[in-house]
């Protein structure tokens, strides 16, 4: 499957080519320095978690309707939460390691043991397991957030993010 993230102004436009030549298109809200559904890609891609966000995008699943499945799962939020289906599990794990790889992103700091103290955190506020990862996967999380920040956030709009997503 191959996406493409374009920077816009207030949102930016992901369009999403399946490996079926299927396509679907959405749109982001801008919620930091980088586009959040392009650090589900870095984290998910590290940490083999196929079936997190971009590999139900890649089953066929339109991005649309992803929050609705994980509430129908039994998982809307962190704050609502209660042991969700197992089908979920992955996204859940995605996002919640996703939401502490930008706070560290966005506070400025790099702190490899405060990101996976968060992912821990989040995890056990939302009731699934840490998924295997060390210190030197979280570096490398970090890293390639870190670079896609500094290519991002001073390009103009219009500027794109492309990648590939493959089942691993």
């Amino acid at each position: 499957m191959d996406v493409t993230i374009t920077k816009d102004l207030t949102d930016d436009h992901i369009l999403i080519v399946r490996a079926d030549g299927s396509r679907a298109e959405t749109r982001f809200p801008k919620k930091g320095p980088v586009p959040h559904d392009a650090v589900h890609f870095i984290v998910e891609e590290a940490l083999g978690l196929k079936r997190g966000f971009w590999g139900m995008i890649a089953s066929g699943i339109n991005p649309d309707e992803v929050q609705e499945i994980a509430k129908a799962a039994g998982h809307a939020s962190a704050k609502r939460a209660e042991v969700p289906d197992g089908s979920i599990v992955m996204l859940v794990q995605a996002e919640r390691i996703v939401e502490s790889v930008e706070a560290a992103l966005w506070s400025g700091g790099t702190d490899v043991e405060g990101t996976l103290h968060l992912a821990e955190s989040g995890c056990g506020a939302s009731l699934v397991p840490v998924p295997a990862m060390d210190a030197t996967a979280v570096e490398q999380i970090l890293r390639r957030v870190r670079d896609l920040r500094d290519d991002w956030a001073p390009a103009p709009l219009g500027h794109q993010f492309h990648f590939h997503w493959s089942p691993q």
